[in-house]
This record gives structure tokens, sequence and C-alpha cells, in this order.
């Protein structure tokens, strides 16, 4: 079981291998911020209760202020406070890059339609000042508790933001910034490591060559259905680095597993593209009823098999599904499952890891 960070000497946090103190579950706290719907408190707590309820050792969140304009960082600190739970037992990463500010219009401006029955808006500020700004506000939310890994929020989306080269060039100088402030945190010990989550993955590539880091988090980018070389080979100069990768989103937004999402799109079946989704989703489900397999389980299962994945990030507004998002990290599909999925050309036969 992964030690209690207590025993992490802080003069010493950036010799830690974050694959040494990390479980193999990541919860997610989006839910904890009213994603899409607002969750009362009491189902808040029972969500953060649940984690304590089915782990052992240290327990480790995923966060961010833009989760809700705080609200996730709140209601989580909120939550282990009312459980005791002392700092050293849990372990979080908080995503920066978005900073709470007061509500001056009807409805938030960021995201709009995704966070319901906020208090407050959100703004970008991501810059080495911004990202400092950020990191403080972040620890007054969830005082005493403080985030141990810290990266910042989707800097792909940052740079795909950008309505010309010269303003894409500022705004990676705006990301190395913010990752010199991340880089002088981890050096006088503040945090044991920072990492880079993007859901394009060649932007983390990018990163890893201009800052040494600790941790990258992939996110619809290794899934059962989606596995391009190229990103294996990514992986493994990872590991060689001594890099760790947290895998997320494997679900594809619950697509895979019979939702109507696919990557934060609606699939309505009325495009071609979207026909060949369902039919790749109908094909796997019958290969999982075949072998007594779970879709969810396939997944999962798919999406830690390269060695350097040591985690994967499981989110849910439900209390009763923590004990399975447990679960799915330990599960082992048979081998004639696979074989089964190469042979039907549903996962790349030349798939090394299954």
């Amino acid at each position: 079981m992964p030690e209690s960070i207590a025993s992490r000497p802080r003069e010493k946090a950036a010799d830690v291998s974050i694959g040494n103190v990390l479980p193999p579950i990541v919860f997610g706290t989006s839910a904890l911020g009213n994603l899409y719907q607002a969750v009362d408190q009491n189902t808040k707590r029972s969500i953060v209760s649940e984690w304590f309820e089915h782990c052992n050792g240290v327990v480790a969140a995923d966060s961010a202020g833009k989760y809700g304009a705080g609200l996730a960082l709140e209601c989580m600190a909120d939550a282990l406070r009312s459980l005791e739970i002392s700092p050293n037992q849990v372990l979080i990463s908080n995503k920066l890059g978005w900073r709470r500010v007061p509500l001056k219009t009807p409805e938030p401006t960021f995201e709009p339609g995704a966070w319901v029955g906020l208090e407050h808006d959100a703004v970008q500020d991501i810059s080495y000042d911004g990202i400092l700004r950020c990191w403080e506000q972040g620890c007054e939310l969830m005082a005493p508790y403080q985030p141990q890994l810290v990266s910042v929020h989707d800097p792909d989306e940052y740079l795909t933001a950008s309505t010309s080269e010269d303003d894409r060039k500022r705004r990676w100088d705006d990301i190395l910034g913010a990752y010199q402030a991340l880089s002088e945190l981890r050096d006088r010990g503040d945090v044991l490591g920072i990492g880079v989550g993007s859901k394009d993955w060649r932007v983390s590539e990018e990163l890893t060559r201009a800052f040494p880091l600790d941790w990258v988090m992939l996110a619809t980018s290794l899934t059962i259905r989606e596995h391009p070389p190229a990103l294996l080979d990514f992986i493994e100069r990872m590991r060689q680095s001594n890099v760790s990768i947290i895998n997320s989103a494997v679900f594809h937004a619950g697509f895979l597993t019979g939702g109507q999402y696919y990557d934060y799109r609606k699939v309505t079946g009325e495009s071609a593209e979207d026909q060949v989704l369902i039919c790749w989703r109908d094909r796997f489900h019958h290969h999982c009823e075949q072998h007594g397999v779970l879709p969810a389980e396939a997944c999962v299962a798919f999406g830690m098999s390269p060695p350097g994945v040591i985690a994967t990030a499981l989110n849910s507004s439900n209390p009763k599904r923590i004990a399975q998002n447990v679960g799915l990290v330990s599960a082992n599909p048979p081998k004639a499952f696979w074989d089964s999925m190469k042979q039907e050309g549903l996962v790349d036969p030349a798939y090394p890891f299954v």
C-alpha cells in the first residue's frame, strides 16, 4: 500500500517518485463542483466518505480551480474536515490555471451550461504570476489541506484558442512561465511533483521536452478504441525517464459503457461517423457478453495495460458507484477475450500489452 505522505520529508519532496506514492485509482472531483447537475452537500460528503471506506492507505483525488469555480475544492475540503481526515492520508492533485472571481452575470461566463448552481465565476490566469495566484487561492479554498501534485489545466485548449502564430507563441511563453513557477514550488518542497494533463497528448510531449516533469495525465488518448503506436512510444519514453502516466477518460465520456456522449459530443446516429462509433460499441459489448467481462472492466484494464501507466482517474456523482470504481482498477479480463478482440479488429492486433 502507498505509504503515508507524512513519512516523506518535505525538503526532499522533489526526489519522490510519484509512482511510489500514488494508488492505482485517482478519484475525480468534477461532480463536487456541480458539473451538469447540482449535487447536495450530503451526497458530496458521502462520495468523499466512500473513497476512504473502500481504499486502504493514501487516497488520491484529482481536482481543479475550474471545477465549479473553486466549488469542488471547497466541498472536498469540507468533507475531509467533517470526516476528520488527516492531511497526510490524502494526496490531492490540483490543476491550476483558472481562478475564482465574483459572479457579475446571471450565469458564469466560463463553459456556459456545464456548471450548475454556482455563486462565483472563474477566469483563466496562465502565466508565471497567474499560476501562483491560482496556487495560493487553491490552498486557501482547501485549507488545511494542500495539493501535493500540481499542473497547468488543459494547456492544449489554451493553445488551441490562439488566433495567429504570434498569439500561439505568446501563449506558449505563458505556459512555460507557469511551469517555471511550478518548478520552483517543487524545488523548495511545497509540492511532491509537477505534471501535465491534456486531451492532446502531443502537447504533453512538447512540455516534457521543455521541463522535467514527474507525471503525465492522458485523457481520451489511450483507450480500448484509440491507442496509436506513436502514443505508445511516448508512454515508453516516459517510463524510461521515470515519468509516471495517469490515464483518464478511458470510457470516451461514457460512450463505451453505454452513454450518449463520445468525447463530450452527443452521438445521434445521424452521421456516418456516428454509425461507425455505434457499430464498434455494439461489437465490443457483444464480445464482453460472450466472455463475461463488463465493458467498464475492459476499458480500465486496457488503459492500464502498458508498463508505465500507474493509475486511472475515475469520477462518479453517485456514492454507491465508488466501490465499483475501486474494483475496476484490479480487473483482469481473460486472454481469450483480448485474443477475440484482436481477431475481430476491435483492438490493434499488434498491440503488445494484452
